[in-house]
């Protein structure tokens, strides 16, 4: 077994979110899960034993076994481009969903191609949306909605950062309602000044029951943010977590890209 520290997303040198791609392990869910659990990192386990010649991702994080998690999955398009004579684009597909991702590398950062997903019929109005944030409905600066790229979410814009990082979400009200309504969490959002050179837009994304695990990158959420805006992003996020990320996506046909930087750690 071979096993590959990376972290994704950097905004900078060293400030990206952490993943581990695992090598020629044993096809054992519980011992996957006792590894991701013992490392307290998410873990891509990388299976390319197949007939069809695909590789396939298994996602963990710590708590849980994932459909997709594209930080992780750039981890691995890291991995696997650092191999002589890598092609162009690189086809790998998920576990659980058997979801079809493409990988390719542009200049120093990588990226998956991949199409939005069909979501569920969820009726959330700003009032139940802005409680489930903890704030007032006249804080969300508009009407809430639900997108997925693989993992769906509910997308709620704020008026500002300031207002973002306000927040006091309730993290067992937003898990319960996401079992029932099939949505993997709330994804808090802005517009950042217009002018800013360092990203246009700005979120967060709740769905652990410990505030401590909140992620400082999520690139399945940044590419739901990016179906329903209908264009290309540059968005940052990790500030409450002290980890400084970078998002970039962009529309490409009906399928869209969604990446960064990757660096070994």
């Amino acid at each position: 077994m071979h096993v590959h520290a990376l972290i994704c997303f950097s905004a900078r040198p060293g400030s990206g979110n952490p993943a581990l791609v695992i090598e020629g392990a044993a096809r054992d869910g519980a011992a996957r899960q006792a590894f991701a659990r013992a490392r307290n990192t998410t873990c891509v386990f990388l299976d390319e034993d197949g007939d069809d010649g695909i590789a396939g991702v298994d996602f963990f994080y710590p708590h849980m076994r994932s459909p997709l998690c594209l930080h992780a999955t750039l981890a691995v398009a890291a991995v696997l481009f650092a191999r002589p004579g890598a092609p162009a684009a690189i086809a790998v597909e998920t576990a659980l969903k058997g979801q079809r991702l493409e990988l390719v590398r542009e200049a120093a950062d990588y990226f998956v191609r991949l199409l939005p997903q069909p979501v569920p019929a969820v009726d959330i109005g700003p009032a139940q949306a802005a409680a489930l944030l903890g704030v007032p409905a006249a804080a969300l600066a508009g009407a809430p909605c639900v997108a997925s790229v693989g993992s769906p979410k509910l997308l709620a814009e704020v008026a500002s950062p300031r207002a973002l990082y306000a927040l006091a979400p309730d993290l067992p009200a937003i898990a319960a309602w996401g079992r029932e309504s099939g949505i993997n969490g709330i994804y808090a959002w802005c517009r950042r000044p217009d002018g800013s050179p360092d990203g246009s837009h700005e979120g967060r994304n709740f769905n652990h029951l410990d505030p401590a695990l909140e992620d400082s990158a999520t690139g399945v959420a940044a590419g739901a943010l990016s179906v329903a805006l209908g264009r290309d992003l540059v968005l940052r996020q990790g500030a409450a977590t002290g980890r400084d990320c970078l998002i970039r996506t962009r529309i490409d046909g009906r399928a869209l890209l969604v990446g960064g930087a990757v660096e070994r750690s």
